[in-house]
């Protein structure tokens, strides 16, 4: 199956779908409660989601508001990856509770500034919240797309992203974007769910799942390819993790209950889905 600009869902379906349950990820944290992106439940109180657990140290969670931790959606760490620099412009695609635009303003200090881009609102309110409890002054969290970025051409250094351009519908219309707003030499450098092969048919349907990582994402040859077709050299996918078919019943339920789940279904996605990190450059001039 083709992901890269058409879906088994049509586009205005997937953004209702992902900003629904987005919205419903925020309301959960203000409850306190965990949330998770790729996981069954995105309002479990306790998630054993093999996606989301694990991926900030002890180290990195310290002085950030708990909300923020709660918050965290993603599938891998992009701000310990991307090498972020002193003074460096950064832009996070779909920036939830704020956890990865938080670090980055760490990372890139009072000369630079993180920018944090979603289109639903309570993660915004969220977010922001977030970065008054931090004292964050380099912050600033826009409204908007990732598909329409709000932000001029040759705006940003780094674009970071954490298991969302995977829920996109037009991903070709991303990355170009995701060019356009890099100034030359800027780098592109995102955590994302990407496949090994080709999905079964019976999770491309899976409403659930586009809102869990799984079901709208690229496969690595895809990925690549987008990628250069909006202009960037330089591209690596770098597995960070590989998932099982243990793994897969998590995804599969609805219940998270894993005996719930087909086990031949669950049996065939063994090893086809991973977090990996991507990056890319957009060439200097």
């Amino acid at each position: 199956m083709n992901m890269n600009t058409t879906t088994t869902l049509p586009e205005q379906s997937v953004k209702e779908i992902v900003r629904a349950r987005y919205s419903e990820a925020a309301r959960s944290v203000q409850n306190q409660k965990a949330a998770s992106c790729c996981g069954s439940d995105c309002c479990a109180a306790e998630s054993a989601d093999p996606i989301s657990v694990g991926l900030y140290d002890e180290s990195q969670k310290a002085g950030l508001p708990a909300e923020a931790i709660l918050a965290s959606l993603g599938c891998g760490n992009p701000t310990a990856l991307a090498e972020l620099r002193p003074g460096e412009v950064v832009l996070d695609l779909g920036s939830g509770g704020g956890i990865d635009v938080l670090l980055s303003a760490r990372r890139v200090g009072p000369t630079g500034k993180a920018y944090g881009l979603d289109m639903t609102d309570e993660m915004l309110a969220l977010a922001r919240e977030n970065q008054r409890k931090a004292g964050a002054e380099n912050v600033e969290f826009l409204k908007g797309e990732i598909e329409a970025i709000p932000l001029p051409a040759d705006a940003v250094d780094v674009i970071i992203s954490n298991c969302v351009i995977n829920l996109s519908a037009d991903k070709g219309t991303v990355l170009r974007e995701a060019f356009r707003v890099l100034r030359p030499g800027g780098r592109f450098a995102v955590s994302d769910i990407v496949l090994r092969g080709e999905l079964p048919e019976e999770m491309q349907r899976s409403v659930a799942l586009w809102t869990g990582c799984i079901a709208g994402a690229l496969s690595e040859v895809e990925y690549r390819g987008l990628l250069a077709a909006a202009g960037f050299t330089d591209i690596d996918v770098e597995p960070t993790r590989i998932y099982t078919a243990e793994d897969a019943r998590g995804f599969l339920s609805d219940t998270g209950a894993a005996a719930t789940v087909d086990p031949a279904l669950a049996g065939a996605v063994d090893g086809l889905v991973m977090s990996a990190f991507v990056r890319a450059m957009k060439p200097r001039v």
